[in-house]
């Protein structure tokens, strides 16, 4: 377990933040310039705090009140940033070795093997970076640090460099890490579908401060009603499981309590458990069956709140069958024409193309 306390003022940024991260991935998530960074390098020691404690475990690496301090290479943290900072003049074998050279032989339980394999890298180890994409040298990177034997992996932005082709070939390697090496990950996102994938626990961060902490469900839906385009940034994450895929059309048909959901692409294993994130503003809010349509995902569910300002939106949330909650944007002239109070019956219609594949673990789009 991860358990952070500190403060620091640097000119006129001041942060402030306490939180604690159990085993998985403990999402660092927030706009630019919140920040994100300045807690990972602190966690890190390539930052002091002004004041504060950061503890791994039973093991305390700083606390400002007891004058301990760790140096950063005492602290067995792996790190991965944006740029995977390879050796240039080194290949890809000897980038990963360098990192377990500074771990004693009775601290290296990480093997080497293992990394290679689950990182899909055994093909690379004689190239130099230079000749690699920019996916291949993220899955280096990590490697890297993962031969470190690390007590923590420390992943800030790690995707944010490469495109979308190239983050949904890393976000797979990330999941598999996670689950199989059983290292504690704190992760820097301003992703959603990235921090809805991967994290157990979600830290919010704005200007410096903890705005919420917990699950991605609770921490990435809105808490009232946004006017601006941090609208884009509300999701709600439904959980269902995989019902049955169907090749003929390339999609997965996912059983919620709500109604069948139908997502692009085929799922790994049927009858898993699956977390889907959907956006507040792809979801439209519908009274009775109504005309057909070209959307297959219908959720039954009843209207919570409806909150409202004098702006042009209005945030919808509603409580579907089985209890999860889902969130809509609309327009305030569509909520009051359509007379949408506390208390109705209504279906949420979600069109499967605006489910986005990154954020669905394991999910895999097919092309002719």
């Amino acid at each position: 377990m991860i358990s952070v306390a500190v403060k620091l003022s640097r000119g006129d940024f001041a942060l402030d933040v306490a939180f604690e991260g159990g085993g998985g991935v403990t999402g660092l998530f927030g706009p630019s310039g919140c920040g994100k960074t300045t807690v990972i390098r602190l966690i890190a020691g390539l930052e002091r705090p002004d004041a504060g404690r950061i503890a791994l475990g039973e093991r305390v690496l700083v606390d400002t009140a007891a004058g301990i301090r760790l140096a950063p290479h005492r602290r067995r943290i792996g790190l991965v940033f944006q740029d995977a900072q390879l050796f240039p003049h080194l290949d890809v074998a000897t980038n990963l070795a360098y990192g377990r050279h500074f771990t004693p032989k009775a601290l290296r339980r990480v093997e080497r093997r293992a990394v290679i394999e689950v990182l899909g890298i055994g093909h690379l180890l004689t190239r130099r970076p230079g000749t690699l994409s920019g996916g291949e040298k993220q899955r280096v990177a990590i490697g890297r640090a993962l031969l470190m034997s690390p007590d923590l992996l420390l992943m800030d932005e790690p995707l944010a460099a490469l495109d979308d082709q190239r983050k949904l070939e890393i976000l797979p390697f990330i999941e598999r890490l996670r689950d199989e090496f059983a290292i504690p990950i704190v992760y820097v996102s301003h992703s959603v579908e990235e921090v809805a994938r991967l994290a157990s626990t979600v830290v919010r961060l704005d200007h410096g401060r903890v705005a919420r902490i917990g699950t991605p469900a609770e921490v990435l839906a809105p808490t009232a009603l946004v006017s601006t385009t941090g609208r884009f940034e509300a999701i709600s994450v439904l959980t269902g499981r995989v019902g049955r895929l169907d090749h003929d059309y390339g999609v997965s048909i996912v059983e919620h309590p709500a109604g069948r959901i139908i997502v692009p692409g085929l799922l790994p294993t049927e009858g898993a458990e699956v977390r889907i994130a959907v956006k507040a503003t792809e979801v439209t809010l519908s009274l009775g069956h109504g005309d057909r349509s070209s959307v297959r995902t219908a959720l039954a569910g009843r209207v919570v709140r409806v909150d409202t300002d004098h702006g042009p939106f209005a945030l919808v949330t509603l409580e579907l069958a089985g209890g999860d909650r889902l969130h809509a944007y609309a327009t305030r002239l569509a909520v009051d024409d359509l007379g949408l109070d506390a208390g109705d019956e209504v279906r949420a219609l979600v069109k499967a193309v605006s489910i986005d594949e990154r954020s669905v673990p394991g999910l895999r789009l097919v092309a002719e």
